[in-house]
């Protein structure tokens, strides 16, 4: 793997570049969420995103992201999960890609442990619908018990059947769906501020119009899909785009790891 820009964050790692496999430590040094005294005042959530897209947009290939992925990007998967308190996902996602829990890793424990995280990170399904299976390992065989964030106008035969399974809900939007403002400020209010969205395209894109999303993880795969396939986020354009600017690039076997924060939040 090599570093193609340096990390502008003056506290990162100052690896030069090579071709070798970066061990996990030097990876959770480069993606170390950063600490709340160098984004301000009041900024001690980080919502950071996780996505991968094809050379021509495409967020999916065959209605998954795995066959956009590679070994490298499934490395800085389990390392940004293994960095975050909780990951947030919306409920199509969940079940396409087949979610299960995040499991504790060794590897990470004595990081986690020094931070005063819990062993692994918790799963954050967001659901309008709660169209789930509560007897899914993702919630019956989780080490840190899995969330559901719904509106306050979700079905309540499946509110009551997330009760009887003792899935914790919580309310985060006045309608059916959920507010994502709502949607961080309760994560963090439980202890969760590292906060980490693996999407889907629809999830993030709400996100980005409620202006929360603090940094992109973007993984640009060298591949072309052609097709109809979304794009890493979706729903309406925002009014004005918001600016970003280059944290990282990192690069092997083609792939482009890239890393973008926020102007403000720098």
């Amino acid at each position: 793997m090599r570093r193609l820009f340096p990390v502008t964050d003056s506290t990162a790692p100052t690896l030069g570049p090579d071709d070798r496999e970066w061990s996990l430590d030097e990876l959770a040094d480069a993606y170390a969420y950063p600490e709340a005294s160098s984004v301000g005042a009041g900024a001690a959530v980080w919502l950071r995103a996780n996505m991968v897209s094809s050379l021509d947009g495409a967020a999916q290939h065959e209605g998954a992201s795995q066959p956009l992925s590679s070994a490298s990007d499934m490395r800085i998967f389990g390392v940004l999960r293994a960095l975050s308190d909780v990951v947030i996902a919306g409920a199509e996602t969940v079940r396409r890609e087949g979610y299960r829990p995040a499991r504790a890793r060794e590897a990470f424990a004595a990081r986690r442990a020094a931070a005063g995280q819990r062993p692994a990170p918790a799963i954050a399904v967001v659901s309008a619908s709660l169209d789930l299976d509560f007897e899914a390992p993702l919630f019956t065989d989780a080490l840190v018990p899995t969330l559901v964030l719904t509106g306050a106008a979700a079905p309540a035969e499946r509110l009551r059947a997330a009760q009887k399974e003792g899935v914790e809900v919580v309310v985060a939007g006045e309608g059916a769906g959920v507010d994502p403002v709502r949607a961080v400020r309760a994560l963090a209010e439980r202890g969760m501020t590292r906060q980490l969205t693996e999407g889907g395209p629809r999830l993030l894109g709400q996100f980005v119009a409620s202006g929360v999303l603090d940094e992109l993880c973007l993984t640009v795969a060298p591949l072309l899909t052609a097709g109809g396939a979304q794009r890493i986020a979706g729903g309406p354009e925002v009014a004005v785009p918001e600016r970003f600017a280059l944290a990282s690039v990192l690069e092997e076997g083609g792939f482009l790891f890239t890393r973008y924060h926020r102007y403000h939040r720098i």
